[in-house]
């Protein structure tokens, strides 16, 4: 579908005739009743049909073809962004930066976990209370997820100091 199409279709919408026609068939009436002559309102179907907004039906009842917009939506949008298998359960899990839930499935858990990791700095020493405070900014469950981000490796704790020892790492210039 070219974009000759689309403006076929708003050029349809702006005439006065055949928005009268089509506004009729919307409404579920008969062309007739769109108070156009009968000439001006056969020309104004003829118009519509060649748009592919009107159809005459195999009952001879003229009817609005509704789906015409949706093709000339789908031709027109942009295609989607392929989105990685990773974004996905980041979508699925986040909302507006914190955390629905944890996801309880390992391999999205990891997902998770691996996206919370990255704002803790590599090479840098955290106090319990601050690793706290940068989690509970992700889910009110802190401690919950500060076991997990241990148990996977994520991060390591000793003498109540944690540093980030897993998880990707963005390499600058790469």
């Amino acid at each position: 579908m070219s974009d000759e199409a689309i403006r076929q279709v708003l050029g349809l919408l702006y005439q006065d005739d055949t928005l009268r026609v089509l506004s009729a068939l919307a409404l579920e009436r008969a062309p007739e009743e769109s108070g156009l002559e009968r000439d001006a309102m056969l020309l104004a179907l003829d118009r519509l049909k060649r748009g592919g907004l009107a159809v005459h039906d195999h009952e001879g009842v003229w009817r609005l073809r509704r789906e015409r917009f949706r093709e000339l939506l789908h031709a027109a949008a942009p295609p989607p962004e392929p989105v990685s298998p990773e974004e996905k359960v980041l979508r699925a899990f986040l909302v507006e930066g914190r955390l629905r839930a944890i996801p309880t499935k390992r391999d999205k858990q990891l997902v998770v976990l691996n996206y919370v990791a990255q704002v803790f700095e590599p090479g840098v020493r955290y106090s319990e209370k601050d690793v706290n405070v940068v989690l509970r900014a992700f889910h009110d469950d802190h401690a919950a997820l500060r076991r997990y981000l241990v148990d996977e490796g994520l991060l390591t704790r000793e003498n109540n100091v944690y540093w980030r020892s897993g998880g990707t790492v963005d390499v600058v210039g790469a």
